[in-house]
This record gives structure tokens, C-alpha cells and sequence, in this order.
């Protein structure tokens, strides 16, 4: 494997932030950095040997990445562009270690059902209480509406199979004929969006998935 060049802050911020080949090989590199850094940050936290432990640290990664990319104009400079975003990754990794299956959830854990409804994961096991069911219908509809009224097609297809249910980007990404980081741009794109929408609608993913937790 060929060494990463050497890039300083300010290189990390233009290429991330370019298009086209200079943002791929930009990409490329930083995720390699991450699943180094992971590699070395969660040792004493989970068994390294473990055969699904790869598969953690690169989903880890692919977390971190997107979070990455949607902070970048809050780096400061105060460090070395791969410290900071190594703390992102790190921090990513510890709380996806951490967490428990009904807290911390986001608008990415959405499932999508046979009948098309995007459902949080976590309700699809419990029957809810009768008096929860008529909100947390709404709410399903209102979730799955924002999805399909404000995302393209391939961004719907792009979080629906690497985000909803889980795929590798590189099968992601042989299944839409396109790349990794083509797919990496897409969810990002998508989440944007539909964060700007709760928002307008006064929302959180938080807000809209509290609606579901049990009390």
C-alpha cells in the first residue's frame, strides 16, 4: 500500500471540500487514516480478534466520515487536521460501543418496511401501547413522506441500502455502478436534507423518535 501524502491543515479543508478526482483521492486517504486510528484507539475496548471486528471498524469509519464532512467548517485550525478528526472517530467508535439499543437513536436508523414505511428499528419488535399507536402512525407517515418528497432517487437508494440496512459502500456503490466516495456523497447530501426539512418543520430527529421511546 502506498504511503498517504503529507497534507497540512489547510490542503485537508480544500481537497474535502473540492470535486472530483482531488475530493476521491482526498477521501480515500482520510479513511485510511481513521481505520488506522480506530485500529489503534479501541484496543482494550472490544476483542481486535473478533471476526466481525473489521467490519465494526469500517463501518466506524464510515460514520465518522460523514461527520466529519458535515463539520468541517467548525475546525478551527487548533490542531492537525487528522488529530481532530481522528477524536471524531474515536469518539464515534465509543459511542456506538456504548449505547444502548433504544437511546441515542438517529434519523439514520430508520428501517424501511415491506409495505414501504420507513419505521424506527426499534418499534418494530415491541407492539406498542394502544394509546401510542395513532402518534406513532402519523409519525411513520410523516417520516416516510419527508424521504420521498425530499430526496432524489439515488439519494433514497444510497442511505435506504448503506445507512437503513446496513450494506458495505462497496457493495452500495457496485450496485448503483458508481464509487464509495460517489455513495459517501450521496447520504451525506441525503441527511442534510432531511435535517433541513425537520428543521423547518420544527423537528429533530430526536424530537420525531422520542415520540416512540417507551416512557
Amino acid at each position: 500500500m502506498s504511503a498517504i501524502p503529507t497534507r497540512t491543515n489547510e490542503e485537508w479543508l480544500a481537497e474535502l471540500s473540492a470535486e472530483g478526482p482531488l475530493r476521491d483521492a482526498a477521501l480515500a486517504d482520510l479513511r485510511v487514516v481513521l481505520t488506522n486510528g480506530l485500529r489503534r484507539g479501541l484496543l482494550g475496548q472490544i476483542d481486535t480478534n473478533a471476526p466481525e471486528f473489521d467490519a465494526l471498524i469500517d463501518d466506524f469509519a464510515q460514520e465518522a466520515l460523514l461527520k466529519i464532512l458535515e463539520n468541517l467548517p467548525s475546525f478551527a485550525g487548533r490542531s492537525l487536521f487528522t488529530t481532530w478528526a481522528n477524536k471524531i472517530a474515536l469518539n464515534v467508535g465509543l459511542t456506538e460501543l456504548r449505547r444502548k439499543r433504544w437511546r441515542d437513536m438517529s434519523l439514520d436508523q430508520l428501517t424501511q418496511t415491506e409495505d414501504g414505511e420507513y419505521t424506527p428499528s426499534f418499534v418494530a419488535d415491541p407492539a406498542p401501547r394502544p394509546e401510542d399507536q395513532t402518534e406513532r402512525r402519523e409519525l411513520m407517515a410523516y417520516v416516510s413522506r419527508l424521504i420521498n418528497e425530499e430526496l432524489t432517487d439515488k439519494q433514497r437508494t444510497a442511505l435506504t441500502a448503506a445507512v437503513i440496512q446496513g450494506r458495505p459502500l462497496s457493495e452500495v456503490a457496485y450496485m448503483m455502478g458508481s464509487n464509495q466516495n460517489a455513495v459517501y456523497k450521496l447520504v451525506f447530501d441525503a441527511r442534510q436534507r432531511l435535517r433541513r426539512r425537520l428543521a423547518v418543520d420544527n423537528l429533530s430527529p430526536e424530537d420525531v423518535l422520542a415520540s416512540f421511546a417507551d416512557a
